[in-house]
């Protein structure tokens, strides 16, 4: 196994920081431009130069605190378990059991992250788990690449593929008046088919690159791993106190009331379980200096957050955004009836790029999308699938979008070369997808 790929916490990859850092701001230097470009835009400079602080201020910004608590929390937590070594332990045990059925661990893990994604609307929820992933992906004997593959681009996958996505297909189907969740049939056979089409790649890839288990080094064999009952009992209980945690975020599909408290629910559950099973495990004298730098050590994450998040601060000041779009559904309107709901399709992939929030792009693009589909006949059904489809898979593709760039961050991996990685899947995922919307306008979906 390589130990170059492991890291103490949760410390961001300082080259991977600064290529993310190059490409927000050249993004945002583009944004900038705009304003001078589109009729009637315009912001001033000192607006634009300050916007990753303003945009603290901004509408939807306690949204944008929660996700930087959230991220904090997190650092702190990891750390905490790295140095009471309960987080190499639990690898172990894993790779120990199931590391001749890596393949069938994989499928697992990529359904589990998919249905996160499909049912409850989990995202940025998930970020605890993908360092877990990304370091079993390792272990097994594949890469930071494959383990991200599993983890965060599979429960973007299931969030766009919402079977019941209470933040854009709920959101979007209550705004179109729409039954909530109707129309479920279609949409499971959607997410069937990305499933297979991400578990295909994933396959294909792993086993390019796949090398065998270092026995000797991470316990594969019965001489080489022993079980540690101080460690078992961490183990058990941090395990334990997670699975109630996501039980209780996975009761927000009944309980709706919880949807606007799911990433609390995670960032407290985490929180106790990480620093009790830390305790319990050997780590109990140190415990709140060990949260501090762990919290220190993802502190340059929420320099990209802010970042990331000015982008749309620049064009909602600057009165782009409207002008975009407004503009995209005037060219709607002059398209034949089969290029329509792919124009949709294509609206709300560009809208995605600035607004990351799916709830936030629905109730800006649902009533505008909505009546132009229906004047083509299209229903109102299959124009929240577009609107899903557009919203969820550039999530874990665009660089404005923070959770993507703190998790490659987090994995060690340069922005360029997750590009060039999951372009592929990306292309054939537009194939499949577009061809799943001119489907359900043939059945009449």
């Amino acid at each position: 196994m390589n130990h170059t790929t492991e890291k103490k916490g949760l410390n961001i990859s300082v080259k991977s920081f600064i290529s993310a850092i190059l490409v927000i701001f050249l993004l945002m230097v583009l944004t900038y431009s705009l304003t001078f470009i589109v009729p009637d835009a315009g912001i001033p400079f000192w607006k634009w130069a300050l916007s990753p602080v303003l945009v603290l201020g901004a509408e939807g910004n306690v949204s944008l605190i929660a996700v930087i608590v959230f991220l904090l929390v997190i650092g702190g937590v990891f750390n905490c378990l790295e140095k009471c070594g309960l987080m190499k332990y639990m690898l172990d045990k894993i790779t120990f059991r199931y590391g001749k059925e890596r393949y069938k661990l994989m499928a697992l893990i990529v359904l589990f992250f998919m249905a996160m994604g499909s049912f409850i609307g989990s995202f940025e929820e998930c970020v605890p788990l993908v360092p877990i992933v990304v370091a079993l992906a390792i272990r097994l004997g594949w890469d930071a690449l494959t383990g991200i593959g599993m983890s965060l681009l599979a429960i973007g996958c299931g969030f766009s593929a919402g079977i019941c996505n209470p933040f854009t297909i709920g959101v979007a189907q209550e705004l179109a008046g729409l039954p909530m969740f109707s129309g479920m049939w279609f949409r499971t056979f959607a997410f069937v088919l990305v499933y297979v089409l991400l578990m295909t790649f994933l396959f294909l890839y792993a086993k390019k690159v796949e090398k065998p288990i270092d026995v000797a080094d991470v316990g594969l064999s019965s001489t080489d791993f022993h079980d540690n009952s101080k460690m078992n009992k961490g183990l058990v209980l941090f395990v334990g106190l997670m699975i109630v945690g996501i039980a209780v975020v996975l009761s927000s599909v009944w309980i709706t009331v919880l949807q606007d408290y799911t990433m609390i629910i995670v960032a407290l559950t985490f929180l106790f379980a990480g620093m009790i099973a830390s305790f319990i495990s050997g780590n109990g004298d140190k415990l709140a200096l060990t949260f501090w730098n762990g919290l220190v050590s993802v502190l340059p994450a929420v320099l990209m957050i802010l970042m990331a998040n000015s982008i749309k601060y620049t064009l909602v000041e600057g009165n782009v955004l409207d002008t975009l779009l407004n503009g995209a559904i005037d060219v709607a309107g002059t398209l034949p009836r089969w290029a329509v709901i792919l124009f949709i399709y294509l609206i709300v992939l560009i809208m995605n790029f600035f607004i990351a929030s799916g709830s936030a792009k629905a109730f800006l693009l649902i009533p505008l999308i909505v009546p132009v589909a229906e004047a083509f006949d299209i229903s109102a059904q299959l124009c929240v699938v577009a609107f899903a489809f557009g919203d969820g898979f550039s999530n874990v593709f665009y660089p404005t979008n923070p959770v993507l760039l703190i998790s490659l961050g987090l994995a060690n991996v340069e922005y360029g070369k997750w590009v060039k990685w999951s372009v592929k899947f990306q292309v054939l995922n537009l194939i499949l997808t577009s061809g799943l919307l001119l489907l359900g306008l043939v059945i009449g979906y």
